[in-house]
C-alpha cells in the first residue's frame, strides 16, 4: 500500500510537469493538493514520507483527528479546506487550515472577517464558483462573482487569493475552467483551484495553479462526484 501510494503519487507529479511543459508553462508552477479525505493518518503518512506537503480534506472534523499528529511528526504540511464550511465551524477550521477554499456565502464571509478581527489573523481564502450553476452544489454563481469577490476583498478586507470550481459530472470541463479563469482575470487573482484526478490536465492548460487529486493517489473513494 506504501509502495502504491508513493509510486501514483510520483506519477501523477509527472503528469503535471508533463502538462506544464505542454501548456508552455514555467516547471513548479501548479502546486498539487493531495486530496486524503476519507483516508486515515496511516494511509496519508506514504505520501508525507514521499516528500508531499499540500493536502485536502473536506470535513473539519475528520480533518482534526489526524492532522495534529501528522503536523507534529512533518515540517511544512500546507492543509486545504476543500469541503463546506458551516458557520459555527470556523473557529475550528481557522486554528487548523492554511486555506480555505470554499468560501461560498456573505454570511460565511462576514464569520470569517468576524473571526479574523478578533484574532488578527485568517487563513489563505479562495472563492468557490459555481460555474455550472447547479442547483445541487455551493458556490458563488458567476454573474455575482465581482460583487462577491469586492465585498469579501474591499469590504471585509478578508485576504483572498484566488477561485475554486468544480465542474459538472456531466460536462466537459474546459468550458469551466475557462470561465473560471476570466473571472480571476478581471479582478486580478493570481490563484486558480481547479482540476481533479480525471481532468487535471485540462485544468493546467487553462491555468491552473492548483490542482485537486485524491484517488489517482490513494486510490478509488465511492462513485459520486468528489472534490479531488
Amino acid at each position: 500500500m506504501a509502495d502504491d501510494v508513493a509510486e501514483n503519487l510520483a506519477e501523477v507529479l509527472a503528469g503535471i510537469r508533463r502538462c506544464e511543459v505542454d501548456s508552455g508553462r514555467e516547471t513548479g508552477s501548479v502546486r498539487l493538493v493531495a486530496v486524503s479525505k476519507t483516508k486515515s493518518a496511516d494511509e496519508i503518512r506514504p505520501a508525507l514520507v514521499a516528500g508531499q506537503r499540500v493536502f485536502g480534506e473536506n470535513r473539519v472534523q475528520e480533518a482534526e483527528s489526524k492532522w495534529p499528529s501528522l503536523k507534529a511528526a512533518f515540517a511544512d504540511i500546507e492543509l486545504h479546506l476543500i469541503g463546506p464550511l458551516q458557520t459555527n465551524k470556523v473557529r475550528d477550521a481557522i486554528d487548523l487550515f492554511d486555506v480555505i477554499e470554499t468560501l461560498d456565502r456573505e454570511k460565511l464571509a462576514r464569520a470569517l472577517a468576524e473571526e479574523r478581527a478578533k484574532r488578527g489573523h485568517c487563513p489563505s481564502l479562495l472563492i468557490q464558483v459555481n460555474t455550472g450553476e447547479e442547483p445541487q452544489k455551493a458556490g458563488i454563481v458567476p454573474a455575482e462573482a465581482d460583487a462577491f469577490i469586492r465585498l469579501c476583498r474591499d469590504d471585509l478586507q478578508l485576504p483572498i487569493e484566488g477561485l475554486m470550481c468544480i465542474p459538472p459530472v456531466d460536462e466537459p470541463p474546459s468550458p469551466h475552467f475557462a470561465l473560471l479563469a476570466k473571472i480571476a482575470r478581471r479582478n486580478g487573482l493570481s490563484v486558480l483551484s481547479m482540476g481533479m484526478s480525471a481532468d487535471f490536465e485540462a485544468a493546467i492548460q487553462v491555468g491552473a495553479t492548483h490542482v485537486r487529486v485524491g484517488s489517482a493517489i490513494f486510490g478509488a473513494r465511492p462513485p459520486h462526484r468528489q472534490n479531488g
